[in-house]
Order: C-alpha cells, then structure tokens, then sequence
C-alpha cells in the first residue's frame, strides 16, 4: 500500500537516499520489509525535489514500476537537492489516472504523499466535499483517495493552517468519515518534514550533519532508526525531531 521517504540534508544526488542503500525505496518497490498491507509497488513513482534559490519544487512522476524508468536512474545519478520527497505506489483500486495518481502531489510550495487508504472510498467521504471550493474538486489532479485527501490538507494549509495541523485535523476528519482507514501522510515545504503515522508503518533517522530522514520503513540496518508511534504526528526539520500524539475526535 505505498512506501513513501522525504529527506532534508546538505545537498546530495537523489540517488543517495533513493538508489543506494541497501533497502532503498527503489528495492522496496518489489521487496518492502516492513510492508503490512500489499506486496509489490509497482502501479507508479515520482520523487519531487527542490533546486537551490527556488521555493517552488520540481517533480518526475510515472504510472509504471520504477524500476524500468532508465530516465529515473539517470535523474537519480545527477540531480542534487537538499530536500525531497519520494514515493512508490500499490494501487488501492486500479483507475485511469495514470501519473497523475501518482505521489508527490504538489502545490506552491509543498509536496505531498499518501501511504494508505480510505475505507469505503468515495462514498465515505463525500459529505466532506462540502468543505472545499468547487475549483478545487474540478482541479483535482487524479479521482483516488491520496488526492482528495491532498485537497483537504491544502485547503487548511491556503487558510493559514501550519504543516502538522493541516495533517492532524485531516486525518482527524477522515479517520472520522471512515473509520478504520490508514492515513499516514507526508509533507514537505523544502524546509521542514510533517507526517502522520495513523494505521502504518513509519520511521525516521536524524543523522549527524544535519540530515533527517523519514520513511515509511528503514532504507538500511542503521541502529539509529526509530520508529514512530501510532497515531503520532511528526515535525522535522535538519536538527529536531518532534513527535506529538494524536487522538481521534470521538476517542
């Protein structure tokens, strides 16, 4: 059901992180360790990344297996960021979407991923589509659940919202709408990491050198990994990790 990682660190080329290591998110495209739900990621990928001087993030997306992208392993030998964020997808349910479905959505400043799914999708969200502007439903970039709880986390975020609040208060509102779903989001603004663990896996690694690495699973054996509760939210950034717990509404 997804794996998905976002780094913030001293520039470095995106294969480092992605490509390298020996449980890298390429390898966990088709051999996850810690994956409980699914067993392949090969329905889409994208990494977004962020150039130096410009707020405004970069991606590279596509609806197949990265591991046949040749285009990919060539962007992931060269391109060098100091922050990104990257996912490999396992489709809930199959669709025409194509790339457009797959992670990181993005808007302005932001990147965004959805390791997850919603129970009872769509029908157990609509009565929340009365909390969006009508041109955000129309621009929605794909008809899965990632993207419309993307739409809802970005119209918290254009009101004013921080990063961690926007995700808590939509995992909140969804968990509620669909009891029993799995809603671990991420999100970066290329400064900063906010990312719910809420029914799946999730770790993070702050490395020396004021690196910081979360991940829905370890990319190697490094005894620094920690794993993050369930229903936490996590705020990074290249020195501090923040873990908060989360309660649902009703609970």
């Amino acid at each position: 059901m997804c794996r998905h990682l976002a780094f913030l660190g001293p520039p470095a080329p995106l294969g480092d992180v992605l490509v390298a290591p020996p449980h890298s998110l390429l390898r966990q495209s088709w051999e996850p360790r810690r994956q409980q739900h699914g067993t392949v990621n090969a329905d889409g990928f994208g990494v977004g990344w962020y150039a130096e001087g410009d707020p405004v993030p970069a991606r590279y997306r596509r609806a197949g297996p990265v591991w046949g992208d040749q285009s990919f392993a060539d962007l992931a030998r060269v391109v060098r960021s100091g922050c990104a964020l990257a996912a490999v997808r396992d489709a809930t349910l199959g669709g025409a979407d194509g790339e457009a479905a797959a992670a990181p959505f993005a808007s302005g400043p932001w990147l965004f991923s959805h390791n997850g799914m919603v129970t009872g999708w769509p029908g157990s969200l609509a009565p929340l589509t009365s909390s969006l502007p009508p041109a955000d439903l129309l621009s929605m970039e794909a008809r899965c659940d990632s993207a419309f709880a993307w739409a809802l986390i970005l119209n918290r975020l254009r009101a004013g919202d921080d990063e961690g609040q926007a995700l808590a208060d939509t995992a909140r509102e969804v968990a509620e709408a669909a009891p029993g779903s799995r809603l671990n989001f991420l999100l970066t603004n290329g400064e900063t990491i906010a990312a719910t663990a809420w029914g799946d896996t999730l770790w993070y690694l702050a490395g020396p050198g004021r690196r910081t690495v979360v991940a829905s699973e370890p990319y190697d054996d490094d005894p620094h990994w920690r794993e993050v509760p369930d229903r936490t939210l996590l705020a990074a950034s290249r020195t501090d990790v923040l873990l908060t717990p989360l309660k649902e509404h009703n609970a």
